[in-house]
């Protein structure tokens, strides 16, 4: 059976136990804490190195990390990974926008003011992340105007890769209400068939 070291507050981890409940895949989950040191244990970087969750052992006993790509090694060959090569690299579009626009502002932005309290008297660079955040969502709704999920009609590792942090956006005060195309792709997503909740 994999193995899933996790966090029940990571999103990036939640996007690998969204695909494998989609799948049907079953997991033993490992919860870590992010925040007390825990990911940077010697046992758990014999894991991955980098010391983040998430991290999957397979069965034969390989470990692989970075959500991303975890994705990709599940959803080949499915329905949540396109079979034309324009498709594919739709997908890997969305995917680096996502690690390089969305998570680092609108996942850091949910950490620091949901799990660590902090505020813009406490985190003088909280007021820019935020400001990056609401341009990440902008993007994404210019999007969703003209498309039911980010590669044209079909539900991929692109959409589970974005909604991992977007439905728990308002956690870090986003305001989802400006974005009536992200709300309707939201539950889009939630009404798929195997979808759990972050808590799940």
């Amino acid at each position: 059976m994999l193995t899933l070291y996790d966090s029940a507050i990571s999103g990036n981890a939640y996007k690998v136990r969204l695909l494998l409940s989609h799948l049907g895949i079953p997991l033993k989950r490992i919860e870590m804490n992010v925040d007390d040191g825990s990911t940077r244990t010697p046992d758990f970087l014999k894991v991955n190195r980098n010391g983040k969750v998430p991290a999957i052992v397979l069965e034969d006993g390989t470990a692989l990390s970075e959500s991303d790509a975890i994705l990709y090694y599940f959803a080949e060959g499915t329905r949540y990974w396109p079979s034309d090569r324009l498709g594919r690299a739709r997908v890997l579009q969305w995917m680096f926008f996502e690690q390089y626009n969305h998570e680092p502002t609108i996942a850091v932005v949910r950490h620091w003011v949901a799990h660590l309290g902090k505020t813009p008297e406490s985190e003088p660079a909280l007021p820019a992340k935020i400001a990056a955040g609401y341009l990440a969502l902008d993007v994404m709704e210019d999007q969703l105007q003209r498309s039911d999920y980010f590669v044209g009609n079909s539900y991929t590792i692109a959409d589970i890769a974005l909604y991992a942090y977007s439905h728990v956006a308002h956690e870090g005060g986003f305001d989802l209400g400006r974005y009536p195309a992200i709300g309707a792709w939201l539950k889009r997503v939630a009404a798929q068939p195997g979808h759990i909740r972050i808590t799940d």
